[in-house]
């Protein structure tokens, strides 16, 4: 499969091949499988081709089990790019800020909501009502008050359903935005888009490395950030949803 774009940001395909990279280093310790590149350049990028096959309970938790071991295989920070990559990061065609934070909260409040809440602010698809709120989450997010004691885990990154491709011999992940990250916020992207076998997904992953109690209150927190990107260019919609995610983190 091939993927060309002439108007490819700087090193846009390079990133993406840097990531699936990454993440594939972790299949030897059992990680998620990962599409292979065969060939990247400027502009253009040629991947596997994955024969398609119907999604099942099985494969997923077998999935959920093995993003388990990915986000395990850890980050240098929270932010952190892909080992060994010196380049710019992506998350669809918008930049993807890089961090080397040791404070979760600090990293994931200014470099994953705030740059693409202003540009959804700017554009109207968040509006003067519901900023207010919005921007009190972002603060109470920003004081670390829900940090905890997770390490950075090695996140995909744009983990909805659409970047999971189902083969005869289980999941493929595709086009990550990979970097260091807290592990419940590629969960998080799982449940806002609708994986099929969601709970099948997630018993796999907890029976592997089980997951801090309450997690599932906090998947609003975790979705303040692709709510927040798809506010800034999907529409008025992901406001709204962006807003409702905000009062339920000022809930927690």
């Amino acid at each position: 499969m091939v993927k060309e774009r002439r108007d490819a940001p700087d090193r846009f395909f390079e990133a993406e091949a840097a990531g699936l990279a990454w993440l594939a280093a972790a299949e030897s310790e059992g990680g998620a499988r990962v599409v292979r590149v065969a060939s990247v350049a400027p502009g253009r990028i040629e991947l596997e081709r994955i024969a398609e096959a119907r999604p099942s309970a099985g494969a997923a938790c077998d999935l959920g089990a093995g993003l388990a071991a990915t986000h395990a295989a850890g980050a240098d920070a929270f932010g952190a790019p892909p080992d060994g990559w010196g380049g710019p990061l992506y998350i669809g065609r918008r930049t993807l800020p890089i961090a080397h934070e040791t404070s979760w909260g600090r990293f994931y409040a200014r470099d994953r909501i705030r740059p693409y809440l202003d540009v959804a602010v700017e554009a109207g698809t968040v509006t003067a009502s519901q900023l207010p709120v919005i921007r009190a989450a972002v603060e109470r997010v920003e004081s670390g008050e829900l940090d905890d004691d997770e390490a950075p885990a090695r996140l995909h990154g744009d983990l909805w359903n659409g970047n999971v491709l189902w083969s005869p011999h289980g999941a493929v992940l595709i086009d990550p935005a990979a970097h260091g990250g807290h592990r419940e916020t590629d969960l998080a992207m799982l449940a806002l888009f609708g994986a099929p076998f969601l709970d099948d997904i997630v018993a796999g992953y907890d029976a592997a490395r089980p997951l801090r109690a309450g997690w599932r209150a906090r998947l609003p927190l975790h979705q303040l950030h692709p709510l927040a990107v798809h506010a800034a260019g999907h529409g008025p919609a992901y406001g709204a949803a962006l807003a409702d995610a905000a009062r339920a983190t000022l809930a927690l």
